[in-house]
């Protein structure tokens, strides 16, 4: 029973601050969008184009944090400490050069991504300046969401959620002092990507300073092919997973606009609340993965079993009672939203349908990430594949217009989706085929 706690208060240590962090990370999210209310409604869709591009390229950052945390999780583990920071230099190698390719296709191919969805010009005007701003200097939120998993990975999660905050702070600041000056989207858009900047800079400061074994110079960033090779045959698939999600999701609100625009807008409503529960699925998950690479380093396949285990209950407990908000005040949350009855009606029978699939939604979350700290990053990437493309896209369709379910419908399926993704991702987990995956770290 001691064990128990020390294991579950050990999980906890980790994934709370890596909740409060992502509760920070989706307030800043919206710090722009609440600004650029202030000036005009093409403003706040100006943005939102520019967001909407970013957030296909991060799927390409995320397979290098992804393939960085279970190299570096699993030579910590093994106290391989020279193993450990040379993983983490050629993991900020791959996000620089990455970082800086992204910005060169950004300036090259601007007029393309911001017409890819035959944006009206009034919103163009809006968004060109933003873009350059924000898209461009990707390289910088590119090595930001690197230099974090490494510190993740090395059991240190309070340091990103402090840095984060002050972003966020700092990004309110000069948010609120460039609108003062008259310099509109333009101002939002600096104030981004400097806070970006800085805590970029803080983290790496940081992650230098981290302790006696985490140690890196100038001398040492020097490519290594080989280690290259490996965090990318790792964290691929990982990106070709978030990536999948995202062209899907866009197939899938192109098919609900195809429904009616009221119900265009209570999925999005309801979408925007149901993002709250994913912080503590994601907290719980990206602790897991640390906790089961590092217990793969050491050797302790029992012991990555049992912090996978322990994630997942404490996530499904968070998301149960979220799930019971969300039955409870489904039509309390849905007018914060929107005064028109109609729309306030199809989001709160959607989120009520959504409520009892909660612990599913965690389950696929945990799974995905602890088979992904082992390395195991295919087998995730493929159930995406099934779930977004088979029965997100497939039987959505079905459901919503064949069957006249409408949004309803769309809801349905996607409850079926996370059924059948967690329980297929579960049963992947149980058997452990990810105990086997032997990477470079393993072999030294």
């Amino acid at each position: 029973m001691n064990r128990l706690k020390k294991d579950t208060w050990c999980t906890l240590k980790l994934a709370f601050p890596i909740i409060i962090e992502n509760t920070l990370q989706t307030l800043l999210g919206t710090t722009d969008t609440y600004f650029a209310g202030q000036l005009t409604d093409t403003a706040i869709a100006g943005i939102n184009i520019t967001n909407i591009i970013m957030n296909i390229f991060i799927a390409f950052f995320t397979a290098v944090s992804i393939g960085t945390t279970a190299i570096v999780t699993r030579s910590y583990g093994k106290k391989n400490y020279e193993k450990t920071n040379k993983s983490m230099v050629q993991s900020i190698i791959i996000g620089f050069w990455l970082g800086l390719t992204i910005g060169i296709i950004c300036f090259i191919f601007y007029k393309q991504f911001l017409m890819v969805s035959k944006t009206p010009k009034t919103i163009i005007e809006y968004a060109t300046p933003y873009y350059f701003v924000v898209a461009i200097p990707s390289i910088f939120l590119c090595l930001q969401l690197i230099l974090s998993s490494c510190l993740r990975a090395v059991k240190d999660t309070k340091t990103p959620m402090y840095i984060t905050g002050l972003s966020n702070i700092l990004n309110i600041l000069l948010d609120t002092l460039f609108i003062h000056l008259g310099y509109g989207v333009l101002g939002l858009a600096l104030a981004t990507t400097l806070s970006r900047i800085i805590g970029m800079l803080l983290l790496f400061y940081k992650l230098q300073r981290h302790d006696t074994n985490i140690k890196f110079c100038k001398k040492d960033f020097v490519a290594d092919k080989k280690l290259i090779k490996t965090i990318l045959t790792i964290g691929i698939p990982a990106g070709a997973e978030k990536l999948i999600m995202r062209i899907g999701q866009l197939l899938y609100n192109n098919m609900i606009i195809s429904i009616s625009v009221t119900a265009y807008a209570a999925h999005n409503i309801a979408g925007t609340i149901e993002s709250y529960s994913y912080i503590p699925a994601m907290g719980f998950g990206l602790a897991a993965s640390t906790l089961v690479g590092t217990s793969l380093g050491e050797q302790k396949i029992e012991d990555a079993k049992k912090y996978t285990y322990i994630s997942y209950l404490l996530s499904a407990i968070c998301m149960i009672i979220i799930g019971a908000v969300f039955y409870i005040f489904a039509k309390p949350l849905a007018s914060l939203f929107t005064t028109t009855k109609e729309t306030q009606l199809f989001v709160a029978s959607v989120l009520r349908i959504i409520a009892f699939f909660q612990p599913f939604s965690a389950l696929v979350q945990v799974m995905t990430n602890s088979l992904q700290g082992a390395g195991d990053t295919k087998f995730p990437m493929y159930s995406t594949l099934i779930g977004i493309w088979g029965i997100r896209l497939g039987i959505g369709y079905l459901l919503a217009i064949p069957f006249r379910l409408g949004l309803k419908g769309v809801w349905y399926a996607y409850a079926f989706d996370l059924v059948i993704r967690g329980l297929i991702l579960l049963i992947r987990f149980y058997n452990g085929k990810w105990e086997e995956i032997i990477i470079s770290v393993d072999k030294k």
